[in-house]
């Protein structure tokens, strides 16, 4: 799910953000040759995620800079865990440390909101999927922490499948068309989703031959209507009105997915701080 090529593109626009010049209190407060040890450590329940991140981070200032990760992406931890230790010259670490910080607890916020959603609909075969609704720049990496939620992926980007909405079925004059369409110039691995908001429309996915249709803002009985009429012909995906108090009486309509938007649109950043060892 990283591609640490590109992380590695977005760790040089990350620090250049925070420190610009340099570091003023760094440079000013401590010795260059000084050492120092810190921890970070989790102040509050969370599912952890986003450590190898932090371990790039923090070398970029100094590469022999030692990261030790104690606690793996998508593990469980309770306040007082030591999540990771970084040793070596301490200006370079304090000059790293609040962009570092910043993405273990935006990572690991989106991680451990993912999994609430995930657990809610464990009795059921729906998977939790998430959506392209992503902080900017932080889209693959929001999209690991869901992965280590136990949540799996909608797309990347829109050149990962075609979703045929509204607007797409208007240009084209109906769903027969906009199918036929897509299948006659896509990719042959590519899967064709369709938008749809009523059961009529359904029907006309389904005998189009779309892959997947999305029931979008629809009520559960709708749904539960759309599952007996296609019958595992095609893949049924909920999405829209899904909030943790909702997505497990969806998930009982029998839909395969369900696309949670407020994962990583809503999820609160974790409390997760460095301190000296």
């Amino acid at each position: 799910m990283l591609d640490l090529r590109r992380v590695e593109r977005l760790v040089e626009l990350w620090l250049d953000e925070d420190i610009a010049h340099y570091d003023l209190t760094s440079k000013i407060m401590i010795d260059p040759d000084a050492d120092g040890r810190f921890q970070m450590n989790a102040r509050e329940p969370m599912l952890v995620c986003g450590l190898e991140v932090a371990a790039m981070v923090f070398r970029r200032l100094d590469s022999q800079l030692s990261f030790e990760i104690n606690q793996q992406d998508g593990t469980h931890i309770e306040p007082g865990t030591v999540i990771a230790a970084v040793s070596g010259k301490a200006q370079a670490i304090l000059s790293a440390e609040r962009t570092a910080l910043n993405l273990v607890q935006r990572l690991s916020g989106v991680a451990t909101e993912t999994a609430k959603y995930v657990a809610e609909v464990a009795h059921t075969k729906a998977a939790v999927v998430d959506t392209r609704k992503t902080t900017p720049g932080l889209r693959m990496l929001e999209k690991y922490a869901v992965f280590c939620g136990g949540g799996r992926s909608h797309r990347l980007a829109l050149d990962n499948g075609i979703m045929l909405k509204d607007n797409h079925i208007a240009v084209a004059g109906s769903i027969e068309n906009a199918v036929r369409r897509a299948q006659d110039q896509a990719p042959i691995l590519t899967k064709i989703e369709v938008e749809c908001d009523r059961l009529d429309q359904v029907r006309e996915a389904l005998d189009a031959g779309a892959d997947i249709i999305m029931l979008d803002n629809m009520t559960n009985g709708d749904m539960r209507e759309a599952v007996v009429m296609v019958d595992g012909r095609a893949k049924l995906e909920c999405s829209g009105g899904v909030r943790l108090d909702t997505i497990r009486e969806k998930a009982e309509t029998g839909v395969d997915y369900i696309s949670v938007g407020r994962m990583t649109q809503s999820a609160p950043c974790v409390d997760i701080g460095l301190d000296k060892a």
